[in-house]
Order: structure tokens, then C-alpha cells, then sequence
């Protein structure tokens, strides 16, 4: 096996997705595969965790935009992890979390990922966040994926962190969400935020409607539906 992991981003619709690729692949040094299109968000990984040659691999999202100073942490994973997540900038809130950021993920880890609705939260074993900013998650493209960024992950936090977040952090999260500071397109993340708590609101936690925020074709006619006023 080769001793530096390799890199893969995995995008789905995302307009600046070939153009953060081409920059993945020039503050890396190194070529960046790429997934694309895959419809089903457990299968994308699990797929990824194909293309790669090694044991670990970076992965990131088709909409995150890596800074150009950023180099990863070469300290390997140790036996007990899954995964490493790099913080990334949220553009709406002006905060930094794991939310979009750059991941070191043990290959065997992802092919054998269990059931949740936030799908890496649910790799055998330990998750390590990490304190360094990798860059910023481009997720206000349009109005659209600005609206589906807040809604699926205000939803995933008013049902409750998967990652074991105290409930102040997620409520401070969900608060920021909720009155976007920056960015583009905040009147569209601000009606995200509230359609995700009510979409919450409305499911007990074992719901299989949960997954629906993993279906890009149900989060496309739901937007539709709204998109019909103006937020």
C-alpha cells in the first residue's frame, strides 16, 4: 500500500464542484479522484471507499472549497478511529465546525458504515475533531443548496447530534443556522433552518422519513413546492 492516502471528492450537483476539484488537486499536489452523481448517500461512500488505493483516504465534498495554506496532519489514524474531521467555515453563520470539512477516513471503516441519518456517524468506531480550519464549505451555490445545506442540518441537529455534541453546542449551532450573518443567499438559508426544525418536529427520532434527507430527488420537489414564494 501506498504510504500518503489518497484523495477523493465526492460530488453530486454542485455548479463550482469542477473548479474546487481543480484547487483540491493544486493545494494537495497530487491527483484528486472523483465521484460524481451517485444517487443514494450511503452507497456514494461506500463507492468512494472503492476508487481508493489506501488504507485511509481525505475525502471531501463537492462543495468544499479547501484554503490554500492547508496541509493535512500527516499523524496516521490510530487503531480505535474512523475518522479525522478537519473544521471547515460555515459562509452563512461565520462559524467553524466539523460541518463540510476535510476527513480522513479508514477505507474498511466506510464499507462497513451502519445505519444513521448523518451516514458518517455511523462508522465503527472513534471520530476525531480536529482544531485546524481546512477551509470553507461553498454550500450557498444557489438558492437551492443554500436552502438544503440549512434545512438537512438544522433538521439532523433538532433530533439530536449524532456525534455526542452537548446539547448547548447544539443549540447554539441551530441558533446561527437560524440568523445567518453572511454568504449568499441567507434569506433562503434562514427558511431552511426554520423548514428543517419544523420538518423535526413533526417525526419521532426512529422514523424511516428521516432518510428523505438523504434523497436528493425528494429534497429537489420539496424545494420546488417552496420555491413557489419567495422566502
Amino acid at each position: 500500500m501506498k504510504s500518503r492516502p489518497d484523495a477523493v471528492m465526492l460530488s453530486f450537483d454542485e455548479p463550482l464542484a469542477n473548479d474546487l476539484h481543480a484547487r483540491l488537486e493544486s493545494v494537495l499536489k497530487r491527483p484528486v479522484k472523483r465521484l460524481h452523481g451517485v444517487v443514494g448517500m450511503r452507497r456514494a461512500y461506500r463507492l468512494a471507499a472503492e476508487l481508493v488505493d489506501t488504507d485511509t483516504f481525505l475525502l471531501a465534498d463537492g462543495d468544499f472549497d479547501i484554503h490554500p495554506a492547508f496541509a493535512p496532519d500527516p499523524e496516521p489514524l490510530s487503531e480505535d478511529l474512523a475518522m479525522r474531521v478537519w473544521k471547515a467555515v460555515n459562509p452563512a453563520t461565520e462559524g467553524t465546525y466539523g460541518y463540510g470539512g476535510m476527513k480522513l477516513i479508514r477505507r474498511d471503516c466506510l464499507r462497513n458504515v451502519g445505519e444513521a441519518v448523518d451516514v458518517l456517524a455511523a462508522l465503527p468506531g472513534s471520530v476525531e475533531f480536529s482544531a485546524q480550519v481546512a477551509g470553507t464549505t461553498r454550500f450557498d451555490q444557489s438558492p437551492y443548496h443554500a436552502w438544503k445545506a440549512a434545512f438537512r442540518e438544522v433538521a439532523m441537529l433538532t433530533r439530536g447530534c449524532e456525534y455526542g455534541a452537548d446539547p448547548d453546542t447544539t443549540r447554539a449551532q441551530i441558533r446561527a443556522w437560524s440568523a445567518p450573518v453572511g454568504g449568499r443567499f441567507t434569506p433562503w438559508v434562514r427558511r431552511g433552518a426554520a423548514d428543517g426544525t419544523a420538518f423535526a418536529r413533526t417525526l419521532p427520532v426512529d422514523s424511516p422519513a428521516w432518510q428523505r434527507l438523504n434523497d436528493p430527488v425528494w429534497l429537489r420537489a420539496r424545494f420546488g413546492t417552496l420555491s413557489q414564494e419567495q422566502p
